[in-house]
């Protein structure tokens, strides 16, 4: 019986069976990115490496996600998930919304599995204008923006780049560099100082 024939394939294209595997293969790649960033950091991650902890061929990632920039966009996205954090931040109106987007916030962060990734980009956005521009993009355009944006209020920008300077300040300081007292607070007592200063940024006229 004559095998079938299968075709070649060019540079770059992965081959026919990986590229059917769909959905579940990037979700795969997307995990493993994750954790080999979080590893490793962004200089010592390769498209090729995340490949072989995905259990891939390099070329499906390249297929799937592009560049090593959007590969790291990628599986920080998996990590902060803004498509559920914003509804759940704006869904019940105005009123409490700086108190949920700071429990979301640290929520995140409290996390084991989720701080790792985070922590990488944060170190990474220090010095690498790659990690700079999916920090920019995650925490301020996909997120807090969208927050700002839909509660109709003046300047949603600016009030977005404050909420963002707060969030990540505290998340360099807790987590990055651990100075004390904050590094080993409770989180409800961060919320409790903190969501007042949110919730006048976003929602004052």
């Amino acid at each position: 019986m004559t095998e079938p024939v299968r075709r070649r394939r060019g540079p770059g294209r992965p081959r026919q069976d990986e590229a059917e595997e769909g959905p579940g293969t990037q979700e795969r790649i997307r995990l493993a990115a994750r954790e080999v960033f979080a590893e490793r950091g962004y200089d010592k991650t390769s498209v090729r490496g995340v490949a072989k902890v995905a259990g891939v061929d390099p070329a499906l990632v390249h297929h799937y996600f592009g560049s090593k920039d959007d590969l790291f966009a990628a599986a920080i996205e998996v990590t902060m998930e803004p498509a559920l954090v914003v509804p759940a931040v704006v869904g019940e109106g105005p009123d409490g919304i700086g108190e949920r987007l700071v429990r979301s916030f640290l929520g995140v962060w409290e996390n084991p599995a989720t701080r790792a990734p985070l922590l990488a980009v944060i170190r990474s956005a220090l010095t690498h204008e790659a990690a700079a521009k999916v920090l920019r993009g995650l925490i301020l355009r996909r997120v807090l923006e969208r927050v700002a944006a839909d509660l109709d209020v003046p300047e949603p920008t600016f009030r977005a780049e404050l909420a963002a300077s707060h969030l990540i300040g505290i998340a360099f300081v807790r987590y990055v560099v651990r100075i004390e007292p904050l590094a080993s607070a409770d989180p409800e007592e961060i919320v409790a100082l903190v969501a007042p200063t949110l919730q006048r940024y976003l929602t004052e006229a």
